[in-house]
């Protein structure tokens, strides 16, 4: 079956995630379902583009949002060039498609002040899971890794003479981090409590009290319950904290490029999504500094 194949080859040639792959998978089983419901036709190597902007007028007025409905396209249209290149397909079907308009959507960092709230409230006890989700905060706001990333650090990618981290971004790309001295002694008493527990998996650098590798779910929820007690934004999520890295360090003074690497992402386009707040920043200081201002 041609799904099937598309798969593996996502998964052993590609190397994607598991997620990443599954998503494939869901987007590609429910658009053959609708061209078999639509069109009673199930040899995905014979449709045409205007069967796909059928299912495309289909999502969207099921309310679909334009934002899922291109990601849904974009598996379709990886696929397809799958096709091309095992010779399935001459021509790919999407080729000349034109994704729906997005609005951007300009996502609010936590502050400074709203993160070293939270570590003084982690700081008022001394158990395992409040120093372990301190350790979470610190890192996560002091290296800009992923949450996925966090949760798949093993104990022996931490270099303790080098103070970093080795972490394995997406695509099975490697990078180190850096680890500040004061996050550096939380890792060192972190370390020190988790030797009391018995542990399933012994490579985790994170895990839970009852000693297994912590999960995404348990990441979110930790920086959502201590953040919803100090700043009052609509998204409280790991990935506003690394946003908050990101755009703490540009309005430092940090290069796009430099962040560009800190962050792991493979082009710099991905990073600009980072500049708006830092940028509104430096509006601030420029119309307060400027001696326009005060005529």
């Amino acid at each position: 079956m041609l799904i099937e194949a598309f798969l593996e080859y996502l998964t052993f040639e590609k190397n994607y995630s598991k997620n990443t792959i599954q998503a494939y998978k869901t987007d590609l089983i429910a658009f053959k379902d609708f061209c078999e419901v639509e069109f009673d036709q199930d040899d995905l190597e014979a449709i045409h583009y205007n069967q796909i902007r059928t299912w495309i007028v289909s999502l969207v007025n099921s309310g679909v949002s334009n934002r899922s409905v291109n990601r849904k396209v974009s598996s379709l249209k990886t696929f397809y060039k799958f096709l091309q290149k095992i010779g399935e397909v001459t021509i790919n079907p999407l080729a000349s498609h034109k994704a729906l308009k997005v609005q951007k959507k300009i996502q609010t960092p936590f502050e400074q002040k709203e993160v070293e709230e939270v570590l003084k409230l982690l700081n008022e006890t001394s158990d395992f899971e409040s120093i372990r989700d301190r350790l979470i905060v610190e890192l996560l706001y002091s290296t800009g890794m992923r949450r996925i990333e966090l949760i798949n650090v093993k104990e022996k990618d931490v270099e303790h003479s080098k103070k970093a981290i080795k972490v394995l971004g997406k695509r099975n790309k490697e990078r180190y981090v850096t680890i500040l001295p004061s996050v550096y002694k939380t890792l060192e008493k972190y370390l020190s409590e988790k030797k009391e527990y018995e542990i399933e998996n012994e490579e985790a650098l994170f895990i839970t009290k009852k000693g297994v590798k912590i999960y995404e779910t348990l990441v979110y929820r930790i920086i959502n319950l201590y953040f919803s007690r100090v700043s009052t934004k609509a998204k409280k999520s790991p990935h506003i904290l690394r946003h908050a890295f990101a755009t703490h360090l540009l309005n430092n003074g940090a290069s796009l490029n430099s962040v560009k690497e800190l962050l792991g992402h493979s082009s710099l386009a991905s990073t600009q999504v980072y500049t708006h707040n830092s940028l509104e920043q430096i509006k601030k200081v420029y119309n307060k500094a400027h001696p326009r201002e005060s005529t």
